[in-house]
């Protein structure tokens, strides 16, 4: 057998430059580059081994560990998870800032490669700076706070460990069920290892993607559910859009009369002025949808997880029968629904060819396809131009949508949590897979600017529009320099609503008092609160700035920050307590049982009452 003297890290990096994945552009990278920040732990190791294959494995430098991981968590959502990148960071601090980005990976179900440097194996050197020491287990070092977080974690304690190692990281990135981060922690002691790699290690190979097909049983019991129904639903999750379904998504409807609403995660998957189309589910859900999902008799959930955002808390469609079409088990046997489990084109199709001749009632998608149309024409009139003193956030969606010179569906929007989310749920217009790309399974603040810089990573060729709330904004900003420094023009549009307007109504929803959200009602010293200059922020780490104050001024803005050359940010002033009333439904937030507050008894109430319709 040929074999190949190679340090632990090389031998990484080689392997990594070597997976190639078939793409609609012919053979492309399986990993499009590694994200790194580098410092004790990984600089001497794997740091060496990137500087010497820079060309066949790109290395990216960030401002933030987690920041440049929620970059490449969005690089695999945008390319639909068939690309990923890796992320590797010192022992320590370096470390432990992934495990937010992490979590994110997991609920998303969204692959990443972490490369953290790891204490030496030998502990000739320990305590080593920056090691966190467990008085009970010796074995315990930071790194494992990302065992919870990871779908598979391995520490390499010697070099030819990488030999099972490497294939079991690549089987997980590319599982359709298990897909989400791995973790390899890496002793920096074991990076600069030796060992005769075998040859064939090295070697070019194509991933190829799994899309299981059902059982037999499962389908059948899957075909009987569907025929009796009367009035089904589809609710259309982030799984069609990583299965590659949507052209099953729309023969299926289309062929059954079955209409279909979004969640979050899979926004997209039919186009917006699609007749079936109703837009939007859930907590953060059109009127259309909803008030058909209440009514349903059949839910067929196609890649969904099932959250409680798009299920009401289990309020929404109780009264209907579940189908869950899905790869993973887990999702597929969620609310003691009928498991179908299988890759949602090829189960879509399956049950195409299963129920020829069956159609949804036509009152049913008669009233489905009225519904959508009349809410199309309400998305128009929410987000038309119009100018008032304070917008709120469907006056600056549609500022950015008419902003664009071709069609809307050429954008991709960038966003995560706080108010915008349920905003750009509903109003959010895009007939491109991908279009839409909001991180709400983790719902995390700061994922903004940095997912908007792997999107553009993943999609160069379209503008990426980042929305942002000052919060987020705040949070996790230095990514813009990021993408100046590698050239990935964005627009960055933060509606400034001076704190946290998102929690600040929740907050007043469950009875509260305003209480440390916004500014105004934060503790404050002699100063004040801060005027934060937005524009000013972001001049200095090189990108364009301008602060704004009306629709019209932002149109003009966004004109300007499409022609620039590089990244550009435009702050608005926006009101945080208006919000579009249309839509939604109950969501489950516990409220005191016991309160002298008048409000927090009534809230009780109002929560007691809503409880009832839960499924149980």
């Amino acid at each position: 057998m040929s074999t190949i003297r190679s340090t632990a890290a090389e031998a990484l990096v080689r392997f990594l430059a070597a997976q190639r994945v078939e793409t609609a552009g012919g053979t492309a990278p399986l990993f499009a580059g590694v994200f790194a920040i580098f410092g004790h732990g990984n600089v001497a190791g794997l740091g060496q081994a990137l500087e010497r294959h820079r060309e066949a494995l790109p290395t990216y430098r960030a401002h933030n560990e987690q920041a440049m991981a929620h970059a490449a968590i969005a690089f695999a959502k945008a390319s639909l998870r068939r690309r990923m990148m890796a992320v590797t960071t010192s022992i320590g601090p370096g470390a432990t800032n992934l495990v937010t980005a992490a979590a994110t990976a997991h609920v998303n179900r969204l692959p990443v490669l972490l490369l953290p440097g790891d204490v030496f194996a030998s502990r000739a050197p320990d305590p080593v700076l920056q090691q966190v020491e467990d008085f009970q287990d010796g074995t315990v070092t930071a790194n494992d706070c990302l065992r919870p977080v990871s779908r598979y974690f391995d520490r390499i304690h010697r070099p030819e460990q990488l030999l099972a190692a490497l294939p079991r990281a690549i089987q997980v990135l590319t599982d359709p069920a298990q897909c989400g981060p791995v973790t390899l922690a890496l002793p920096q002691d074991v990076q600069t290892m030796a060992f005769d790699f075998p040859a064939e290690l090295f070697e070019p190979r194509t991933v190829r993607f799994r899309a299981p097909p059902p059982s037999a049983d499962e389908l059948d019991l899957a075909v009987e559910a569907l025929r009796r129904a009367r009035r089904p639903l589809v609710v259309s999750g982030g799984g069609t859009l990583y299965a590659l379904a949507t052209d099953a998504l729309r023969r299926f409807v289309e062929g059954h009369g079955v209409p279909v609403c979004e969640t979050q995660a899979g926004k997209g998957a039919l186009p917006w002025d699609h007749a079936l189309q109703l837009g939007a589910v859930g907590v953060t859900g059109s009127p259309a949808a909803n008030d058909l999902a209440r009514e349903a008799d059949l839910v067929l959930a196609v890649g969904t997880r099932l959250t409680d955002f798009t299920t009401g808390s289990h309020t929404l469609f109780p009264q209907a029968r579940l189908v869950d079409l899905n790869p993973n088990a887990l999702d597929a046997r969620k609310w003691r629904g009928q498991p179908l489990q299988a890759d949602a084109g090829v189960g879509l199709d399956a049950l195409r060819a299963r129920l020829a001749g069956w159609r949804a009632d036509e009152a049913w998608t008669a009233r489905a396809r009225h519904a959508a149309g009349a809410w199309r024409e309400a998305v128009e009139a929410f987000t038309a131009r119009r100018e008032v003193a304070l917008p709120y956030d469907a006056d600056v969606i549609g500022a950015v949508q008419r902003s664009s010179p071709r069609s809307t569906t050429d954008d991709v929007v960038v966003n995560a949590g706080g108010t915008l989310p349920a905003e750009l749920h509903k109003l959010w217009r895009t007939s491109t897979p991908g279009g839409y790309h909001v991180e709400y399974g983790y719902s995390c603040m700061g994922y903004e600017i940095a997912g908007g810089v792997g999107v553009k990573l993943a999609r160069p060729d379209r503008e990426i529009i980042v929305m942002v709330g000052d919060g987020s904004y705040l949070m996790l900003n230095a990514e813009i320099a990021t993408s100046v420094l590698l050239g990935k023009k964005m627009i960055v549009v933060v509606l400034d609503n001076h704190g946290y307007g998102c929690i600040t109504r929740l907050q007043e929803a469950c009875g509260g008092a305003p209480f440390n959200n916004l500014f105004e009602d934060c503790l404050q010293g002699p100063q004040g609160a801060p005027a934060i200059d937005f524009a000013a922020n972001a001049r200095s780490l090189g990108a364009h700035g301008e602060n704004v104050r009306t629709i019209a001024e932002l149109e003009a803005a966004l004109a300007r920050a499409r022609a620039a050359d590089r990244t550009s940010v435009i702050c608005i002033e926006t009101d945080p307590r208006r919000t579009t009333d249309a839509g939604g439904c109950w969501w489950e937030v516990a409220i005191p049982e016991v309160s002298p507050s008048g409000q927090v008894r009534e809230a009780r109430e109002a929560y007691e009452r809503a409880k009832r319709a839960q499924r149980v």
